[in-house]
C-alpha cells in the first residue's frame, strides 16, 4: 500500500464533495442541471505482460457529467417567464457572442430588448409590421412600445329579421328623422384610415309583399342603397343596388361614406346581408359586425408553446411580435459550462441546431413559468454521506502507510 493510492483517493473524494456540494447549492437555481462526478482507476508506466501482475495506483477524476433531464415546472404567472419542455436551449446573446441557457427568467430592458439577469439578449425570430415571422436568422427579440396601425372599416355584416307581417310606410318619401317612412333601422361604429370612428345608419323600409329597400350612410347622409327581395319562405333572394352604390354578389350592396378628420374619404364599405331572413316575427338583429378598429396601446403580452410571442392592445387586437427560438447540440455534454446558468458551443457539442419550439427534436415552450433546478435533495444528502465515507475511509489508507512506515524505521 502506498501514498499515492491514498493521495488520489482523497483528491477523489474531494472533487465528488465539491460536486454534490456545488448541486446542493444550486437546488433552487431556475433551470440548473445536476452533475455527477465519474472517476477511472490509475496504472503506473510499466512494461507488464499480464494484467495480473499491475497494482493500481489509485483513481482520478474522469469528467463531470451534466444531467439534461427535465426540471419540474413551476407556474409563476409572470408574462416573460418561459419554461423549456423538453430538450434545448434559449439562445443568447451578449453583444454578439451567443451562449445558451435553460434559465427562463426574463425581463425587457430600457430599449423594450427581452434579457435575463445578466443582461443577456434573448435571441428568436423577428416579426414584421404585419405579424409575419422570419426564420432566416435569429435576432434580439424586442417588444415595441408604438401602438398598433388602426385599420379602415371596409366590411360591414348584418344578419338581420324583417318582419313580414310590417305594413309599407304609411310616408312615401323616406326621411332619417322621419320613422313613419321606415320600418325598421339599426346602426354600427365604424372605423376611417386614421382610427376615427364614424357611426353608419341603416334603414329598412317595406315596398311591397317581399321588396325592401335599404337606406345606408352617417347621420344625416343616408341615401338608398339598394333593394332586397325575399322568396315566399322568407330567404334573401335578389339585391339590387341603387346607383352610385353597387354589388359585391347577391346579399351585398357597396356604398361610400365622406369622411372629415383628414382620413382617405370617400370610404368604400361593403354591407353583407347574407343571411337576412323576411319572417312572421319582430324586426330585430341576429349579428352585427364590421372589421375595422382604432389604434390601441400594448397592454400585455405572452409566449405561447411554439415560442410565438403575441402582443395584447387596448382595441381588443392581438400582433404577433415575434418567436422565441431554441437551440439543440448533438451532445449537450460537450458544452462548456461558463457560470450563470450559460453555456458556450464547443467542438465536441456540435453546432447549434436552430429552430422554431415543438419542431424536430426541440422542446416545446409554457410562459408563464420556469423549469426549476432538476437537483434532487434527498439522492445528493445520501451521496453526500457516501462521499464522506469515502474521504475519510482514504484518510486511513495514508494513515495505515504510515504505521507501516514506522515499523520499518523501527527495526
Amino acid at each position: 500500500m502506498g501514498y499515492e493510492q491514498g493521495l488520489s483517493g482523497l483528491s477523489a473524494a474531494s472533487s465528488d464533495l465539491d460536486v454534490i456540494g456545488n448541486n446542493i447549492a444550486n437546488a433552487n437555481t431556475v433551470g440548473f442541471k445536476g452533475s455527477t462526478a465519474q472517476f477511472a482507476d490509475l496504472y503506473a508506466n510499466s512494461v507488464a505482460t499480464s494484467v495480473n501482475d499491475q497494482i493500481g495506483i489509485g483513481t482520478q477524476l474522469s469528467e463531470v457529467q451534466q444531467d439534461f433531464s427535465q426540471g419540474t415546472i413551476e407556474t409563476t404567472g409572470q408574462a416573460l417567464d418561459v419554461a423549456i419542455n423538453g430538450s434545448g436551449f434559449f439562445q443568447m446573446s451578449n453583444n454578439g457572442a451567443l451562449t445558451y441557457s435553460r434559465n427562463g427568467v426574463f425581463q425587457t430592458n430600457n430599449q423594450g430588448y427581452i434579457v435575463n439577469a445578466e443582461g443577456l439578449n434573448l435571441m428568436g425570430y423577428a416579426a414584421n409590421a404585419n405579424g409575419v415571422i422570419n426564420t432566416a436568422a435569429t435576432v434580439p427579440l424586442q417588444i415595441p412600445t408604438t401602438n398598433i396601425a388602426p385599420m379602415a372599416t371596409q366590411n360591414i355584416a348584418a344578419q338581420l329579421n324583417l318582419d313580414s307581417m310590417d305594413a309599407m310606410p304609411t310616408i312615401t318619401p323616406f326621411s332619417e328623422t322621419n320613422p313613419q317612412s321606415y320600418n325598421y333601422s339599426t346602426s354600427v361604429q365604424t372605423y376611417d384610415s386614421l382610427g376615427g370612428t364614424e357611426q353608419v345608419n341603416m334603414y329598412f323600409a317595406k315596398t311591397g309583399t317581399n321588396t325592401w329597400n335599404v337606406y345606408a350612410g352617417t347621420t344625416g347622409n343616408a341615401t338608398m342603397v339598394g333593394t332586397v327581395d325575399f322568396s315566399t319562405a322568407g330567404a334573401l333572394t335578389t339585391t339590387t343596388p341603387n346607383a352610385p352604390a353597387t354589388s359585391a354578389g347577391n346579399g351585398y350592396l357597396t356604398f361610400n361614406i365622406n369622411t372629415t378628420d383628414g382620413s382617405g374619404t370617400p370610404q368604400p364599405l361593403t354591407l353583407n346581408l347574407t343571411g337576412t331572413t323576411q319572417y312572421g316575427s319582430a324586426d330585430g338583429v341576429n349579428n352585427l359586425t364590421q372589421d375595422g378598429y382604432a389604434s390601441g396601446e400594448l397592454s400585455n403580452y405572452s409566449i405561447g408553446a411554439d415560442g410565438t410571442l403575441t402582443g395584447s392592445y387596448t382595441n381588443g387586437m392581438t400582433q404577433v411580435l415575434g418567436q422565441v427560438a431554441l437551440a439543440n447540440f448533438n451532445d449537450p455534454n460537450g458544452l462548456t459550462d461558463l457560470g450563470g446558468n450559460e453555456y458556450g458551443e464547443t467542438t465536441a457539442s456540435g453546432v447549434p441546431q436552430v429552430s422554431a419550439p415543438g419542431t424536430t427534436n426541440h422542446g416545446t415552450l409554457q410562459g408563464g413559468a420556469v423549469e426549476e433546478s432538476n437537483v434532487d435533495l434527498t439522492n445528493q444528502l445520501v451521496d453526500l454521506i457516501t462521499a464522506q465515507r469515502n474521504y475519510q475511509a482514504n484518510a486511513q489508507t495514508i494513515k495505515t502507510q504510515q504505521t507501516v512506515d514506522q515499523t520499518l524505521m523501527n527495526l
